[in-house]
């Protein structure tokens, strides 16, 4: 009896592992979630610093090349800006969820599980990194706040038919520019470029009404 009890907590102790330094969490929660985006859970999440950083994760990492060239533009954009980018483990992420981009923090998660397809991997790209661009709209990444960039009219119908099936209405205006940016090349490459700019970004692209008067109320554009 007792060889088989210590046999059990043998393996239990091999099945769940306590990893040293990182807090106990449940997996797929937004605790989980919370954990990575302040940086306390760091177990499988790794920064990203060009394209070989997650192509390198899956067979045949020449598939990605061709995506190279606006990946890593992107990714220099991001850092340009202050926003790091990282590639996680998907225990951290909501059940299906692929990626993140946190306004607080001004940080940007990629679900590994997701990105082994190219085409994925640049869609979830550039649609999590149109968020940071809707982040520099709002007047400045160090804030709490996203902004609409286009005007809702200008999205085409399929996106907006698309993200109304998907998300909470409350979410729609964003996550509708979003999700056009992140199927539309160079779309988000020319936002994040415009971001990291030393000319606003409000005067390179006409800001929507709701988004001047927030400009206007909090003194970004003057009267």
């Amino acid at each position: 009896m007792k060889k088989r009890f210590l046999a059990l907590i043998t393996a239990l102790s091999l099945s769940s592992p306590v990893l040293a330094n990182q807090p106990k969490v449940v997996w797929y929660t937004p605790d989980a979630t919370g954990c990575m985006v302040l940086r306390e859970c760091t177990e499988d999440v790794e920064q990203v610093y060009s394209l070989l950083d997650v192509s390198s994760n899956y067979p045949n990492p020449d598939r990605f090349t061709f995506i190279s060239g606006e990946f890593n533009a992107m990714l220099s954009y991001l850092n340009q800006i202050g926003i790091d980018v990282f590639l996680a483990d998907e225990k951290y992420f909501g059940v299906g969820q692929r990626g993140l981009y946190q306004t607080k923090y001004n940080r940007f998660f990629l679900n590994k599980t997701f990105m082994s397809n190219p085409g994925t991997l640049m869609s979830v790209m550039r649609h999590e990194a149109w968020h940071a661009a809707q982040d520099c709209m709002a007047g400045t990444i160090d804030n709490n706040l996203i902004a609409i960039i286009k005007p809702e009219y200008e999205v085409p119908m399929l996106y907006q038919n698309m993200v109304e099936s998907t998300y909470p209405k409350n979410v729609w205006p964003w996550e509708k520019e979003a999700t056009w940016a992140g199927r539309t090349e160079g779309m988000t490459l020319d936002a994040l470029q415009a971001c990291s700019s030393s000319i606003p970004m409000w005067e390179i692209y006409e800001p929507t009404p709701l988004t001047r008067q927030y400009l206007e109320d909090y003194g970004f554009i003057q009267n």
